[in-house]
């Protein structure tokens, strides 16, 4: 009998970087852990090169939402695994990486859903998105309604948005806008904590709005304490637990 041969041919495709994603988040700690979490957190898409023409554009201004394809440039060198830990567990409870949308993949590529505010030369203005500040971007597609929403779809573990679950308190003389102050407060009410870390004592940072915001959380209640422009963040540190 004869041999059946099968040949297998992996096919790599090369992304082009078509566009940056400019927001106020600026390290990983404190970004929203989804997009629409907080709605209030306005970034822009910049693109490189021609992919901004404005015959790329047409129609786009039809849409109040788009897709971004877009990747997670800030992984380092961290290998993926076929488990992962999600922070909605509590991180103490393992799934497989493709029941997740762990950063640590094959291929790591994420994909978020953020409203259009608007158009402009070169660049579009979204809310809402769960990216830090220089995220490459390498695609956008239109949400359409008909075909990417399923309200009866199986949740799995996450069968509810997570809670704003923080009061979020500002201390005097912060250098925030009003709009700054409700990002802020979307962000922080998220508690952006790793589900394992819950000690008073503790001060927190993040880097955001070119700012160095440092805070505590006691009792259910959030209190930014400073934000500080120029400085490396120290989040071990205690120093302004009694400031």
């Amino acid at each position: 009998m004869g041999k059946t041969v099968i040949i297998l041919k992996f096919v790599l495709m090369n992304l082009t970087q078509i566009a940056t994603y400019r927001g106020p988040v600026q390290a990983k700690f404190g970004t929203p852990r989804q997009s629409g979490l907080a709605p209030a957190v306005t970034g822009r898409v910049e693109f490189l090169g021609s992919y901004g023409v404005q015959e790329a554009l047409k129609g786009l201004e039809g849409f109040s939402r788009i897709w971004l394809i877009w990747g997670f440039s800030l992984n380092g060198k961290q290998e993926w695994n076929p488990t992962v830990r999600p922070p909605r567990l509590g991180g103490n409870r393992s799934m497989g990486v493709w029941a997740t949308r762990s950063p640590y993949r094959p291929n790591p590529i994420g994909l978020s859903c953020v409203e259009v505010e608007s158009i402009g030369n070169n660049h579009i203005v979204v809310r809402g998105a769960d990216l830090v500040d220089g995220t490459p971007i390498f695609d956008i597609k239109p949400y359409i309604p008909y075909a990417d929403s399923f309200p009866d779809a199986a949740p799995g573990f996450a069968a509810a948005a997570p809670a704003h679950s923080l009061t979020v308190e500002f201390r005097e003389g912060l250098p925030f806008s009003v709009n700054q102050k409700e990002a802020l407060e979307q962000i922080l009410s998220l508690d952006p904590r790793p589900a394992y870390q819950d000690d008073e004592n503790r001060v927190y940072g993040m880097q955001v709005f070119g700012y160095d915001l440092h805070f505590i959380i006691k009792g259910g209640v959030l209190t930014v304490l400073d934000a500080v422009k120029g400085t490396e963040i120290d989040k071990e540190s205690t120093r302004l637990k009694n400031a």
